[in-house]
């Protein structure tokens, strides 16, 4: 539990926590979890709470007081300030059971904690939480959002609160152990040629016309490995088994994979079981909305998929005469298992990913996109730094 702390204070600061929010040049340098900086980033002005238990301190931060975006009364902004410490003490008493939080205390990754009204990345998008570094190179600080705890009914419920906090840690340890940006290989798009089709087009198409038009694709815009050649030199599955395979050449997984993928992409649009019940799949797959669908490496995430949309900046024109898009990125990460509250958890059988059988992965993929798409475009999940490069 908390430290006593008495009412007349818990007043005081808690009115800052309702009256104060950031203006637009006070996060407009702080970015999601994309590795960056936050220079421009407010430092809260108190000496912050103890924490039973951890050597990182709980700050409340004063940003400015420009805007007031906060929706909470004194008595949530004191629940919200109450819960976060007593989940903390909750995680450190649990830590067998929560091994990021445990690796990110035991290794002093994390500099401090901070509860804000609100917490948003560089687009102005509003998140739960956010990682950013700091100048001290393999440490971090977790901003947190009181508005969001209100919203997702956690204020003064530690043990449903506990479980969310947890899951960010894997993005804690992830900012901490890698560098800014990792180098990335060039993939060449012949984006003005790349025959994209209406959904109502791609309907009224046959499953092998569908499968034509999958493979132009191929030749102009959608790619099946990812930039970073995260593969590079890895192993791969024997499919339908957890025996892995070593590599006769350095790209051998990576050639592996990029057929799988392949394979399945040509199965989701072909065979009329996915149209009907997952028609997201099929039509984002033809219509531009996607262009990379790869299984990747990426040891410090937990996920077994993912979908990442481009931001608004980075959009793309698309064939003739020509269509805005921000298009999003499937990764499979190949040595992760699925997670009981993913789509697909019983296709799976609880192999990793990568030893998948094809109708199985594409069950994956078709899930992935049918789930994700459509929300990842609207809340801003962007494709940051998807895929960080140890340093």
């Amino acid at each position: 539990m908390s430290r006593w702390i008495p009412p007349g204070l818990w007043a005081l600061l808690l009115m800052c926590v309702v009256l104060v929010c950031f203006a637009a040049h006070g996060y407009a340098a702080q970015e999601g979890h994309d590795g960056q900086f936050a220079p421009e980033f407010h430092e809260p002005s108190d000496s912050g709470y103890e924490i039973p238990g951890l050597s990182f301190r709980l700050f409340v931060d004063r940003g400015t007081k420009e805007t007031v975006c906060g929706s909470l009364d004194e008595t949530e902004g004191n629940a919200a300030l109450r819960t976060v410490i007593d989940t903390f003490s909750y995680l450190n008493q649990h830590r067998h059971t929560y091994p990021r939080f445990d690796e990110a205390v035991s290794k002093g990754m994390l500099d401090r904690v901070i509860l804000q009204p609100s917490v948003r990345n560089h687009e102005g998008k509003s998140f739960p939480f956010l990682v950013v570094r700091t100048m001290d190179p393999g440490r971090v600080r977790l901003l947190i959002s009181a508005s969001l705890m209100k919203e997702g009914g956690y204020l003064e419920v530690v043990e449903r609160f506990a479980p969310v906090l947890a899951r960010e840690f894997q993005w804690v340890v992830s900012k901490a152990e890698t560098g800014q940006k990792s180098k990335a290989v060039l993939i060449e798009r012949d984006l003005r040629h790349a025959p994209i089709r209406s959904d109502k087009e791609i309907r009224a198409l046959s499953g092998e016309e569908r499968v034509q038009l999958l493979q132009q694709l191929f030749e102009t815009y959608l790619r099946t490995v990812d930039d970073q050649r995260s593969l590079e030199g890895q192993s791969y599955y024997e499919v339908g088994s957890t025996n892995l395979v070593a590599p006769s050449q350095p790209d051998s997984a990576i050639k592996f994979y990029d057929i799988r993928v392949r394979e399945a992409l040509q199965k989701i649009v072909r065979e009329p079981s996915f149209l009907d019940p997952i028609p997201l799949a099929v039509t984002n797959l033809l219509n531009g909305n996607i262009w990379n669908v790869a299984f990747v490496k990426i040891e410090q995430r937990d996920w077994a998929t993912r979908t990442r949309v481009q931001p608004v900046d980075k959009a793309v024109m698309v064939g003739e005469p020509g269509r805005l898009i921000q298009p999003a990125v499937i990764l499979i990460n190949f040595d992760r298992t699925a997670a009981p509250d993913d789509p697909f958890y019983t296709d799976t059988k609880h192999l990793p990913m990568g030893a998948l059988s094809t109708h199985q992965l594409a069950l994956v993929i078709a899930k992935e996109i049918q789930q994700n798409i459509v929300e990842k475009s609207r809340t801003g999940h962007v494709a940051q730094d998807a895929l960080t490069a140890p340093r």
